[in-house]
């Protein structure tokens, strides 16, 4: 697409993002180097957390706010009890929204944010943790912080209106991180992660194919040794596109579906056993197999049902359609 105009957007943007890589590079070299400031202040506040009885109550203001809102969000959503409290309401009688066990992670580029000294004020009196993440090292915030996290010395990346741009990049990526490294201590799981990401396609994704399985549908089965006109009438009853093929002692075995009946009408298909016409060692999942992965078998192999086994039984069977109407993508 042609500029609307003379003026190109494209050096712009891709210099921002030069500038802002700036930021995380220097970020990630601090974590890298035990003895920095940065190293050290990040290794205090997750032991800090970690040992916490209470929450994190993160708080911020303007950008930092906005900032903020993400970290408490993203250690909520992993395992790690937090909430945001704005400094201009913990002004009004939200400081009664910070308990005595909890730990406070204080936002402020400049660490000059007046909104912000009542919070501090509040920790220093109620001896709760307060974690500094902040360019101004020996600013208010820096200086009354029991732990700090120093961003680097890097230029925002709008240099015109030095607008936070670089500093709330590092600031949001260094709460990542710290959010990230909590939940690995902790072991959180994926099937942990679903239970607070229940909706949309992230939590449909994470569902287990158990959760998945259509209730009150007969499974289209029939036994070896079956005749396949009479397979044929519980492959077309079960709605599937498919009839599974059991043993005598109840196992999978093998699958027949309507695709292979149609390819070899020509070869006198309907005179045969199932077991003549069967594919043996059909594709199946677990019903602990999440959602996105049952999808990506069926992707993979081209398919469009699977039988779900329980020690070798067929319990259930899942079509593309029933993971595509709950979002699983």
């Amino acid at each position: 697409m042609e500029p609307s105009s003379t003026f190109d957007p494209l050096p712009v943007g891709a210099d921002v993002l030069g500038v802002e890589s700036e930021g995380l590079l220097a970020l990630k070299a601090g974590l890298e180097n035990p003895n920095s400031p940065l190293a050290q202040g990040f290794f205090a506040a997750f032991e800090t957390i970690q040992a916490s009885k209470g929450r994190v109550v993160v708080t911020g203001m303007g950008k930092s706010g906005h900032i903020g809102r993400k970290l408490a969000a993203t250690l909520a959503s992993t395992g790690t009890l937090a909430t945001f409290v704005h400094p201009a309401e913990a002004s009004h009688g939200d400081l009664g929204m910070i308990g005595d066990e909890d730990v406070v992670i204080g936002l402020s580029n400049s660490g000059e944010t007046p909104e912000l000294g009542d919070v501090i004020a509040y920790c220093g009196r109620f001896d709760i943790p307060l974690i500094a993440i902040t360019s101004g090292a020996t600013s208010a915030l820096g200086s009354a912080s029991d732990i700090l996290l120093p961003l680097p010395p890097v230029a925002e990346a709008c240099g015109e209106t030095r607008a936070p741009t670089t500093s709330t990049t590092m600031t949001l990526a260094i709460g990542d991180a710290l959010a990230v490294a909590l939940l690995r201590s902790q072991g959180f799981s994926k099937d942990d992660f679903q239970i607070y990401h229940p909706g949309g396609k992230l939590g449909a994704s994470l569902k287990k194919v158990r959760h998945l399985m259509p209730a009150g549908r007969a499974l289209p089965l029939a036994p070896l040794g079956t005749p396949m006109q009479d397979a044929l009438g519980t492959l077309n009853k079960g709605g599937f596109g498919c009839v599974g093929i059991t043993d005598e002692m109840g196992l999978l075995v093998g699958i027949i579906t309507d695709g292979d009946v149609r390819r070899r009408l020509d070869d006198g298909v309907m005179t045969k056993p199932v077991d003549e016409v069967m594919t043996k060692g059909p594709k199946t999942v677990s019903p602990d197999t999440l959602a996105a992965e049952a999808l990506g078998i069926l992707s993979k192999t081209r398919i469009t049902a699977l039988f779900i086994v329980e020690d070798g039984k067929p319990v259930g069977l899942l079509h593309v359609h029933d993971m595509l109407d709950v979002g699983v993508v």
